[in-house]
């Protein structure tokens, strides 16, 4: 689902940015195309939070299932996606915890307005834009991952023998 927000979130951004800019690039109206920019950012980290609490875990599991898969079946640029994507985790985590912080040291001191707490949100959005941007574009290589993971043969840690067939015994004096 995350990658799939992103990618219509990114759509729409590419769409806005493409019809809000010059040839060169440079917004016609640098304030509106500011606060698009602080929209796309707030999209993604929102959606980013359906993944925040398992992102270890898939980048765990995607490393243990990289050991377990045929070496020619593995593509070469999944270990640099993977430590991209741990990166990434590590500075969305670190932004996270900050801001957490300094809302909570800010408790005891009278509330910020809600146009303070929108620019601290704003800020910490376009702080996290690059590792978002990484978990968009690259996370698909987890669901790689996991697709060659399922194909390929289970390894067993040993032949099990089968059991021996034990003889029929017929009872005594009996005849068949």
């Amino acid at each position: 689902m995350f990658l799939a927000e992103c990618e219509a979130i990114l759509a729409a951004w590419d769409a806005y940015s493409d019809e809000h800019t010059d040839a060169d690039g440079w917004p016609y109206d640098e304030v509106s195309y500011g606060w698009r920019m602080v929209q796309r950012d707030s999209e993604t980290w929102r959606a980013f939070q359906e993944v925040r609490l398992s992102a270890r875990e898939l980048l765990a599991t995607a490393a243990v299932q990289l050991q377990h898969v045929n070496a020619g079946d593995i593509e070469p640029r999944w270990a640099w996606q993977l430590a991209e994507l741990a990166r990434a985790l590590e500075n969305l985590e670190t932004l996270r915890r900050g801001h957490a912080e300094v809302r909570e040291a800010r408790r005891d001191l009278p509330p910020v307005s809600q146009g303070e707490f929108v620019d601290s949100l704003a800020e910490r959005n376009e702080e996290a834009w690059d590792s978002l941007d990484t978990w968009a574009t690259q996370g698909r290589a987890l669901l790689d991952i996991h697709a060659v993971a399922l194909k390929a043969p289970t390894r067993t840690l040993g032949a099990v023998p089968a059991p021996a067939a034990s003889p029929v015994r017929r009872p005594a004096g009996r005849r068949g």
